[in-house]
């Protein structure tokens, strides 16, 4: 076979037997290769060396127990924050809020675990807890969706724009004495909210020198539960059609409102849980700045995700470890850890630049009666 041929032979083979550059596995490992290169590139202008930077990530990932513990409370988190974006995105919903519904379920989560006498039951006392960081979370997020059905504003805007408005309310509670900051005790003491009662905090799960708690389980039985919902249950089903088209499930008598509304009240309530980990997490405590980025690495999770439940948890696990590396890449190569933060949003730009190549630049199709995205909406209903 020449050269000159194989294009030609490689347009012949079927569909299912040949692997498109549109494919989400192929997007998803380019966008990592290609991040992965930017990271070297800005590690190598701090003068570290490629051998160097693999070191330090491995050893603040898997060089210890104390490092796969943290790891694993860190992917925890973007699992939660991941799978709500999911929901919302299956509805044709960006949630980009992730941040704010964090702040938002930590604050609540906070409000009733220090109210919490030592002596509640753990069950409860955890219940109590992270049922309130859900509903704070949910009901943030409701913000946007009211927005969005009731005056059409973009999602994606409102819920951006309440992040800040969110961190900022952390900031008022940890620094007003008459809200949730603990009495000082000295000039030293960082503005903070009192210790979580011990009915508040989330059990370790055991393991031998590891700080991983059972948030872990937590999130994978939550993927595992919404990936249940969205493949086999008429609530998915008919997110899967609004997403589709909003026009076509109407006709079908789906209220398309509603199910946007739910769809992305979910997402802040999955945020919002989120939330309330981290303060139900060791130091126990609300801090300005405790929600650290996890709710827009959740979202590259979601986006890399691609809406299956399987990729979320791998790539939140991915995610994780590399929080807790980056950490260390600061300390062992004295490359700053922001250099994650770089790496993570080049992932959302070709992400989203991907996402636009795909929608914009599909092969043509045979003209039909209906529209492609109303077809497909009126297929999954019937």
């Amino acid at each position: 076979m020449t050269l000159d041929s194989a294009p030609s032979r490689w347009r012949s083979l079927p569909s299912s037997d040949r692997l498109h550059l549109r494919h989400p596995l192929v997007i998803a490992v380019a966008a990592l290769i290609v991040s992965a290169l930017v990271g070297l590139g800005l590690a190598a202008t701090a003068g570290a060396g490629p051998a160097e930077v693999v070191t330090a990530l491995v050893d603040g990932t898997l060089g210890s127990p104390f490092a796969i513990g943290t790891s694993l409370n860190s992917a925890a988190v973007l699992m939660l924050v991941a799978v709500g974006f999911t929901i919302a995105y299956r509805a044709g919903l960006v949630n980009v809020g992730g941040e704010g519904q964090i702040c938002l379920g930590g604050i609540a989560a906070t409000a009733v675990g220090v109210s919490l006498p030592d002596s509640t039951p753990l069950p409860l006392g955890l219940t109590l807890v992270l049922l309130a960081a859900a509903l704070a979370g949910a009901g943030w997020a409701a913000i946007a969706a009211w927005l969005r059905v009731r005056r059409g504003t973009s999602e994606i805007i409102t819920t951006l724009l309440l992040n800040f408005v969110g961190l900022a309310l952390v900031v008022l509670m940890v620094q007003e004495p008459s809200l949730l900051r603990q009495p000082m005790t000295s000039s030293e003491t960082l503005p903070q909210s009192e210790p979580l009662s011990d009915a508040a905090r989330l059990p370790l799960l055991e393991l031998d020198k590891s700080p991983a708690t059972i948030a872990i389980v937590i999130a994978v039985v939550a993927a595992i539960a919404v990936g249940i919902m969205l493949r086999h249950t008429v609530t998915g089903l008919r997110l899967r059609s609004v997403g589709l088209s909003p026009t076509a499930s109407a006709r079908f008598g789906v209220p398309v409102d509603r199910a946007s509304s739910l769809s992305l009240a979910a997402a802040g309530g999955f945020s919002g849980v989120a939330g309330g980990l981290l303060v139900a997490t060791a130091p126990f405590v609300l801090a300005d700045g405790f929600s650290s980025g996890f709710g827009f690495s959740g979202l590259v999770v979601g986006l890399l995700a691609r809406g299956s439940m399987t990729a979320v948890a791998a790539v939140s696990l991915l995610f994780g470890f590399l929080v807790s590396g980056g950490i260390n890449l600061q300390l062992a190569a004295g490359v700053p850890a922001s250099t994650i933060t770089v790496v993570q949003s080049v992932l959302i730009i070709l992400i989203a630049g991907a996402a636009w190549w795909t929608t914009t630049n599909r092969p043509p199709r045979k003209p039909s009666s209906a529209t492609t995205t109303d077809s497909a909406a009126e297929e999954v209903l019937v």
